[in-house]
């Protein structure tokens, strides 16, 4: 198989079970923004890390892949493309209540910064703050299960969590931020 179709010349790209829509249809900027989030948890995991980080995210990578299907499934085009759960939701509470146990409670709003790890894992939160902004635009239009929301909502919180933690694992303090005036 080769990599390229020439079916996206004009513009327009297939979805998964069938049909094709705009490349710059509000599905393929949800499930794009996914599939860079993914993408940013890879050079996470390449910014030398705490080591109890790596299995979280490579967990992450493996649920976000599952995310984008679903969102390049619309309605019952791909039976079996509904591939987040609940329990994926209840994982990553678990894991933000075992790294937080390890912080120090935060008293004010931080920047992203610290040490290497700890801003990429920001940059990881923010990308995933924006895909969770696609998918919201999306379920406007068109339905999107209330969980995939949720789960999104939840791992913009863990990316969080596990910043601090790097810094944490690292003997960095987060950076604190100064109000002017």
């Amino acid at each position: 198989m080769k990599i390229y179709t020439r079916t996206g010349d004009a513009g327009q790209t297939g979805l998964y079970g069938g049909g094709r829509v705009r490349k710059n249809d509000l599905r393929i900027a949800a499930y794009g923004a996914v599939d860079e989030l993914n993408a940013q948890l890879g050079v996470c995991r390449m910014a030398n890390l705490p080591p109890a980080l790596d299995e979280p995210l490579a967990r992450l990578q493996h649920e976000m892949f599952a995310v984008g299907a679903e969102l390049a499934s619309p309605g019952d085009a791909a039976p079996g493309s509904i591939l987040i759960a609940d329990a994926d939701i209840a994982a990553a509470e678990e894991a933000i209540d075992w790294f937080e146990q390890h912080l120090e409670p935060l008293k004010t709003f931080i920047l992203p910064g610290g040490t290497p790890a700890s801003a990429a894992l920001h940059v990881a939160r923010a990308v995933c703050r924006r895909a969770e902004r696609d998918v919201c635009a999306l379920a406007e239009t068109a339905p999107v299960r209330a969980t995939v929301l949720q789960y999104l909502n939840r791992v913009g919180d863990l990316l969080f969590v596990l910043a601090r933690y790097a810094n944490h694992a690292a003997g960095a303090p987060d950076v604190l931020w100064e109000k002017k005036g």
